[in-house]
């Protein structure tokens, strides 16, 4: 049994690799890989474990999306274009606050629906055209939004990769909150650090960046910038701490209302067609990573079935310690860019389970293993945030001198996220429920 399970493990690694390759999808490759699994685990054409894996991560792909759609929406109001602008008259001239300013802006986005790549999408060209202005060069732009493109992937509410985690290793997912804004508050402040030393010479002055700036629309105002985001904080809130008291609506429900709620603070609240327009745009916006969640769950469903999921889970505990943290330093990254948010699944899930068994904190490794995965969307085949970095920051240099202008702040994100694995117990007093 353990041999056949073993043949099968190979295959699919294989099929995977070839696919990978030759089809450059990691999601085309992982439905192909689970099928190709099943066949060889004597499955036959697995129909119905490819339906139940599609509706795996159901609730967690309806998250995302929703989340995506009140982001547009806001977006399309213009409260962004506003929010940026008073940024700018109001701190152009302190470059430190400026630089704070536009790490939150883009953070925000990214902590809304789980995707770094949202928020390059909604604030990304905003902010390299407000650095540029400022003077920065466009290696040190593009370091800036990936990396805190990365933070907002793993910023609290939605952490995919923890979701996933918690979800597969059949945990709550409550008390990430601290545990993940304490380190992203460090790894954010030296970024910002190293960004800022960097000097300046093509700096504009304020004039000229508000004329080039995008106009708000008339009638913009605080009210309606800042309403969505505190009926969006209120309900969390009352869902997490007043659960007795309130009818339990979920975060997609949530994100509709506030969607709902941001539409009302438009001029063109009426106008129907606008409005689907957006729903449309998100839609083939978020479709890739969507994509991604349906894939994970078909692939996972497949290796359950087959047992090669709970080969990796042995292998991973019979392992000697430092080679678990090699590999979740080293692999997690690649893992990423090769299976996308299935790495979660496929190589966290087992290290989750090894900690418990060992006593360790899983919260803690959680979120650890969180900062570690998003490395790898720079990396081959997929390079998601990277290439859409370069793209929105209008990069020129080769690939590869855009790895090397991020290595830093990537290395230090990488550091803060091992730091965290390897003394999850000595920092569980940042799980706060």
């Amino acid at each position: 049994m353990y041999l056949q399970t073993t043949i099968i493990a190979i295959v699919m690694v294989a099929t995977f690799a070839l696919a990978s390759w030759k089809l450059k999808s990691p999601e085309i490759s992982m439905v192909i890989t689970a099928i190709v699994g099943a066949l060889v685990g004597g499955f036959g054409f697995p129909s119905r474990l490819l339906v139940e894996g599609m509706f795996t991560y159901f609730d967690v792909g309806l998250i995302f999306l929703t989340a995506s759609i009140f982001i547009n929406i806001y977006s399309e109001t213009g409260a962004m274009n506003a929010l940026v602008r008073w940024i700018v008259k109001q701190f152009y001239d302190k470059k430190w606050l400026m630089l704070i300013l536009l790490g939150i802006l883009l953070i925000i986005p990214g902590a809304l629906t789980g995707a770094g790549s949202v928020s390059i999408f909604v604030v990304g060209g905003l902010v390299s055209s407000v650095m540029n202005y400022m003077g920065f060069s466009k290696k040190r732009i593009a370091a800036f939004i990936y990396l805190f493109a990365m933070l907002a992937a793993v910023a609290p509410p939605i952490n995919l990769w923890a979701m996933l985690m918690a979800a597969q290793a059949n945990m709550p997912y409550v008390g990430f909150g601290v545990v993940l804004i304490v380190p992203i508050i460090i790894i954010a402040a030296f970024t910002i650090l190293y960004t800022g030393l960097s000097k300046t010479p093509g700096r504009k002055t304020k004039t000229e960046i508000l004329e080039e700036l995008p106009q708000p629309p008339a009638g913009m105002n605080w009210f309606k910038i800042l309403v969505p985001f505190g009926v969006l904080l209120v309900l969390i809130l009352l869902m997490q701490y007043a659960t007795f008291y309130i009818p339990v609506l979920g975060l997609p429900l949530t994100f509709m209302i506030c969607a709902f709620i941001s539409m009302g603070m438009d001029k063109d609240r009426w106008k129907v067609k606008k409005w689907y327009n957006v729903m449309v745009k998100t839609v083939d916006q978020v479709f890739p990573l969507l994509g991604t969640v349906i894939s994970v769950g078909v692939l996972v469903n497949i290796m359950t079935a087959t047992g090669v999921k709970g080969l990796l889970a042995i292998t991973f505990i019979t392992l000697p310690m430092a080679f678990i943290y090699i590999t979740a330093l080293i692999f997690a990254p690649f893992a990423q860019g090769s299976l996308s948010y299935g790495s979660a699944i496929i190589l966290g899930t087992p290290i989750i389970f090894l900690f418990n068994s060992m006593g360790l904190n899983v919260t803690v490794t959680a979120a650890a293993l969180s900062f570690l995965f998003p490395l790898g969307d720079c990396l081959p085949p997929s390079r998601i945030v990277g290439r859409l970095t370069i793209e929105t920051v209008g990069y020129e240099g080769s690939y590869m001198s855009f790895l090397k202008a991020i290595a830093i702040t990537w290395l230090f994100m990488g550091a803060i996220g091992l730091l965290m694995l390897l003394f999850p117990n000595q920092l569980r007093f940042l799980v706060v429920y």
